[in-house]
């Protein structure tokens, strides 16, 4: 599949894990997706690490250990997906207008970029990111690669106002069970309206890796310690998904397409 080299503002770009335990989350997904790790300082102690995850050498996300501040806060082990923007500033105000709380930024990440990580009004976060020298993912539409973002929200309505006002984003609502997010008519993500029985859950967003295998993923996530949440499923001319939580506690979704 051919690597990306720039991303349009209102895409999908970049997937991020913040984990409790950094040693143990590669020993996980390097044998489930295939990546490997390229380390990069970020601070002075020993564990102030940003570890890339790669692709034949190209990025397709990173993770890195939880802060003592998000860990004091009691923030769990969780993938955050990202959202390129043309101006990080611009969009935290834009954000922020619309009833979202900017809760990190926006600040330089070095040259690579410019970022802010905000909570929308119905509680669920994510980054947006304003590319320098860093673009986003450098592969995509390849088992281990990124392939989707799905919200899912207490009110569909009032989110999806929000997120259409703040990136300019599309939404096919013919499903009320399921709305589509469409960045210039293509499908990008997914709006999940969460049912009673998630009565406990905060609304959140969540990430989909493709892969070749659905069932054999699971099989060997569950092999590598990780938990079933659901599935595997089939989605009807969509392919084959399941939920899967790490062995430190992160929730990812797996999704064989076609």
């Amino acid at each position: 599949m051919p690597e990306v080299t720039r991303h349009e503002p209102g895409s999908f770009t970049w997937a991020e894990l913040a984990t409790s335990d950094p040693k143990a989350a590669r020993s996980f997904y390097g044998p489930l997706f295939g990546w490997t790790f390229a380390d990069s300082p970020m601070g002075p102690g020993p564990e102030d690490v940003y570890t890339r995850l790669q692709l034949s050498g190209k990025d397709v996300g990173a993770l890195y250990k939880l802060m003592k501040d998000q860990a004091e806060q009691g923030v769990p082990p969780n993938w955050m997906c990202y959202v390129t923007v043309a101006s990080a500033d611009e969009t935290a105000r834009k954000a922020a207008s619309l009833g979202a709380t900017v809760l990190a930024g926006p600040f330089d990440v070095q040259d690579s970029g410019r970022m802010a990580v905000i909570r929308d009004p119905e509680g669920a976060v994510l980054a947006v990111w304003q590319a320098g020298t860093h673009t986003g993912v450098q592969r995509i539409g390849e088992p281990g690669t990124m392939c989707w973002c799905e919200l899912s929200t207490r009110n569909a309505s009032a989110a999806g106002e929000f997120y259409t006002g703040l990136f300019g984003w599309g939404l096919k609502t013919g499903d009320p069970a399921y709305w589509e997010i469409l960045r210039g008519g293509e499908s990008i993500g997914g709006i999940m309206p969460m049912p009673p029985e998630m009565a406990g859950v905060p609304s959140h967003w969540g990430i989909y890796f493709q892969v070749a295998d659905c069932d054999a993923t699971v099989a060997k996530a569950k092999s590598l310690g990780g938990k079933v949440l659901f599935g595997p499923h089939d989605i009807e001319k969509v392919g084959r998904f399941a939920i899967v939580q790490d062995p430190q506690g992160a929730a990812f979704s797996v999704i064989r397409l076609g």
